[in-house]
């Protein structure tokens, strides 16, 4: 490495250490310096997006089948929804990041889809690496991912290709011409809180930032850092170099744009119940000092008697959303006056697997989800390619693919 760029990332990082505010410039240069620690390509790939198939999985709703490339020529298989018929003027919109297991099958991936592209946006929803059909047999909830084998490098090109994947998906938003680029949001559930606490410090292009299920980094040794999962502790532990690293996180986040973080008080999942409001105030009272200004400080917030849920689904959420976005069918007297679904009732009767099943009404299932229309999917219906289409064309799409890649570039940068 070049040792000016040595010299010059040392006093960024110190700089950060000694609890300085963060000026333009070094905002950029942590920016710069995250990126390459998570080896997220810049400039980013080119999308070379195309449209296999259009449909309509709901009244109100159109969908889109689509495809765009990633990481080391690899691609996404996504579900874009749209409302039908499209209002006037340009749309706010959505990319959902999964948490682990989860893809564009997941109830809660197509259920956002449906609610918030019949408020009058768009609404990304995409296979997580080694889930669904980026899956080598096309099976969700395997977790693959987590099961690659690894060193420290390893792991951070993982956790930085699954951020790249939530950047392409805002490039992709941007490049729709129903899209308002200037109001896109990205929300992240579980795991994708992570990815979505990192891509927003990183890319300033989306508007908003929704974290739920998590959110709870920490300085020190937490739930993001430890643990055997792949795409999570070696990445958040190279960030060290930040000092107070949700601090910087955070700061950076709030030099992009206004954040929310939402939890269930009894979400045990990612340790919540030991990390309670006066963690959430002093984390963000520390970002606030590290920026140097209050101005879209994260806000906060928590369902009392709720566990580990996608919460972007409620009218808590929803009611954010809709200040920061601005959806054209919704207003916030019309959410609030909006009927709820409990999931599990709602899964059982449409015939839909929900996360957790009905004895779990602290998970997925015991979450009052806006909406009480919303018709439930047959699988096959949210499949980008025929099962024949997918044996034929699976290679760039899968987790394999791209660790043969990832491989080879980590054995190129030790030559």
């Amino acid at each position: 490495m070049n040792p000016l760029r040595v010299l010059l990332t040392l006093s960024v990082a110190v700089a950060v250490v000694r609890g300085q505010t963060l000026t333009p410039e070094r905002i950029d240069g942590l920016r710069t310096r995250i990126r390459r620690d998570l080896f997220i390509p810049d400039p980013l790939p080119d999308l070379d997006a195309r449209v296999q198939r259009r449909f309509a999985p709901a009244p109100g709703v159109s969908a889109e089948a689509v495809t765009y490339a990633t990481q080391f020529g690899t691609r996404v298989p996504a579900i874009l929804y749209l409302p039908e018929p499209l209002p006037a003027g340009k749309l706010p919109a959505l990319v959902i990041v999964n948490g682990h297991g989860g893809d564009k099958y997941s109830w809660y991936a197509y259920y956002a889809g449906i609610l918030y592209a019949r408020a009058g946006g768009l609404v990304l929803t995409y296979d997580v690496t080694g889930e669904g059909e980026r899956n080598i047999d096309g099976k969700s909830n395997t977790r693959a991912h987590d099961q690659v084998q690894g060193d420290e490098e390893l792991g951070r090109r993982m956790n930085g290709f699954m951020v790249t994947d939530i950047m392409q998906g805002v490039s992709y938003l941007q490049s729709r011409p129903e899209v308002d680029p200037a109001r896109v949001g990205v929300c992240g559930f579980s795991m994708g809180s992570l990815l979505v606490a990192e891509q927003g410090a990183i890319d300033g292009r989306a508007r908003v930032s929704v974290l739920v299920g998590g959110g709870n980094i920490t300085v020190g040794p937490g739930h993001w850092d430890t643990g055997h999962m792949i795409c999570q502790g070696w990445a958040y532990r190279s960030l060290h170099f930040l000092g107070d690293r949700p601090a910087v996180i955070y700061a950076l986040q709030a030099a992009r744009g206004p954040t929310l973080i939402w939890n269930g008080l009894h979400d045990t999942v990612v340790g919540i119940p030991q990390y309670p409001p006066a963690f959430f105030q002093e984390m963000r009272d520390r970002a606030v000092a590290t920026l140097g200004s209050a101005q879209n400080a994260f806000e906060f917030g928590f369902n009392p008697v709720g566990g580990h849920r996608p919460y972007f689904l409620t009218k808590p959420v929803a009611l954010w959303l809709q200040q920061k976005l601005h959806f054209p069918n919704w207003t916030q007297e019309a959410i609030r006056a909006m009927p709820e679904s409990h999931v599990n009732d709602w899964g059982r009767a449409n015939g839909v697997p929900v996360e957790g099943g009905s004895t779990q009404e602290a998970s997925e299932g015991g979450i009052l989800a806006l909406g009480n229309d919303i018709p439930g999917y047959p699988r096959d219906e949210l499949s980008v390619f025929t099962k024949a289409e997918f044996e034929s064309a699976k290679t760039p799409y899968l987790l394999e693919t791209w660790v043969a890649a990832a491989r080879a570039a980590e054995q190129a940068d030790k030559r």
